[in-house]
């Protein structure tokens, strides 16, 4: 009966320590998890932050290249001939041929 008895003891101790022992693993996997998902948590705000930044640049360029084409290319408007202005000048008006007298 002694024996038995240290048996059991001795399967009980081995059941502890090997629980002991999953235990631990189950927590290395668990806190590789976690680490794994904190990075990809860190990562998706930083490709955000990028891709955001470079949208609004490319936004701001495309504003930009059709405001610069419309200014000055196809879409700008066409200089009028200005229209000659009233010289300061008096204009020369022809004066009638003289009439002489016929005798």
């Amino acid at each position: 009966m002694g024996r038995r008895l240290s048996r059991r003891l001795f399967d009980v101790a081995v059941k502890t320590k090997s629980l002991t022992r999953e235990e631990r693993e189950r927590a290395r996997v668990y806190e590789a998890r976690r680490a794994l998902r904190d990075a990809q948590l860190r990562r998706r705000k930083r490709d955000n932050v990028v891709v955001s930044i470079v949208a609004g640049l490319v936004m701001l360029a495309a504003v930009g290249a059709q405001a610069l084409y419309y200014a000055s290319g196809p879409g700008a408007p066409q200089p009028e001939a200005p229209e000659t202005p009233a010289s300061d000048t008096p204009a020369v008006e022809p004066t009638p041929p003289a009439v002489t007298p016929a005798s």
